[in-house]
């Protein structure tokens, strides 16, 4: 586990601290969930903007799984 020291000037720790409380947690734990939500994976925002791009004729589930003599069975859904 890593280790990071800050620095912080009295105005910061306290609204670090006052987060930190209103959330129920520890500094050192909200800092931590600020830095995974902030560096967490996400699409691009060019990506995220084609959602409900497509035409509505785009194939159904059971369009793309087929049914041919290839295809594994599958579970009913």
């Amino acid at each position: 586990m890593g280790r990071v020291t800050l620095h912080l000037d009295r105005l910061t720790e306290e609204r670090l601290r006052a987060a930190a409380n209103a959330a129920g947690t520890s500094m050192r734990q909200w800092v931590a969930h600020l830095i995974r939500q902030q560096t967490a994976p996400s699409w691009p925002s060019e990506i995220a903007s084609l959602v409900g791009a497509w035409a509505d004729d785009f194939p159904s589930l059971e369009e793309i799984r087929g049914e041919g003599p290839d295809q594994p069975p599958r579970e009913p859904f």
